[in-house]
C-alpha cells in the first residue's frame, strides 16, 4: 500500500472511530424524506461491514487457468454458482457476499449499479458508505461498487474487490460517482 493510501485510510479510520464514540458527529449524512430514515445504529452497522471487508484485504485473482477458490465461493454463496472463475467482475459479488454474511440489505445482483436501488441514499458520505461509480460512460450499464473511504478534489478512494484484480483501496476520478447508499441491518428494518 502506498504511503498516500495508508495515510488516507488512517485518517478515515480515525474519523470513523470518532463517529462511533460521538454519534452526533454523523450529522453530515442527509437522508431525503422520500427515503426510509436512517437507523441510529447505521454507523455501527456500516463499521461492522467495513471492518469485515478490511479483514480480507489483499485477496486477489490467480493468474492463469487456476482461480482463487475464495472469490469463486463468493459467487456461489450469493446464488451465482454458475460462475467458476475469478475473471468475472466481482466487485458487486464481494459486497453482496459480505452483506449476506453479516445480515445487511444487498442488491443480490452482479452489476454494480444495482446498489443504487438500496433505499437509503446518502448525500454526504462517511467512511464505510457504499459508493457506486460509472465505467466507460455515465449512461452505460457498466459500473463499479465498493465502500467509500475518503475523497479529495480529484479522486474518490474506494475499498472494493476487482480493483487491479484484488481487494484493495484504489482511487477513481471523483466525477465518476453515481451515488452513495447505506445498507441497513435486515434485523433492524421495520416492516412497512
Amino acid at each position: 500500500m502506498s504511503a498516500k493510501l495508508a495515510e488516507i485510510l488512517k485518517t478515515a479510520l480515525i474519523q470513523m472511530w470518532t463517529s462511533l464514540v460521538h454519534p452526533f458527529i454523523r450529522q453530515s449524512v442527509h437522508i431525503p424524506t422520500e427515503y426510509p430514515s436512517s437507523n441510529e445504529n447505521t454507523e455501527t452497522s456500516m463499521t461492522e461491514l467495513l471492518l469485515e471487508i478490511l479483514s480480507y484485504y489483499g485477496i486477489k485473482e490467480v493468474v492463469g487457468d487456476k482461480h482463487n477458490p475464495d472469490i469463486v465461493a463468493m459467487f456461489a454463496d450469493i446464488g451465482h454458482d454458475y460462475i467458476k472463475d475469478d475473471e468475472t467482475a466481482w466487485c458487486s459479488a464481494l459486497l453482496n457476499f459480505f452483506c449476506k454474511k453479516l445480515g445487511y440489505e444487498r442488491s443480490g445482483k452482479l452489476d454494480a449499479r444495482s446498489w443504487l436501488k438500496l433505499p437509503v441514499m446518502v448525500l454526504k458520505p462517511q467512511v464505510g458508505d457504499i459508493v457506486v461509480l460509472w465505467r466507460n460512460k455515465p449512461d452505460s450499464w457498466e459500473g463499479h461498487v465498493g465502500l467509500f473511504i475518503s475523497w479529495d478534489e480529484d479522486s474518490v478512494y474506494v475499498l472494493g474487490g476487482n480493483q487491479s484484480n484484488m481487494l484493495s483501496i484504489a482511487p477513481y476520478p471523483r466525477e465518476r460517482v453515481l451515488g452513495f447508499r447505506q445498507a441497513r441491518k435486515l434485523s433492524e428494518i421495520k416492516p412497512a
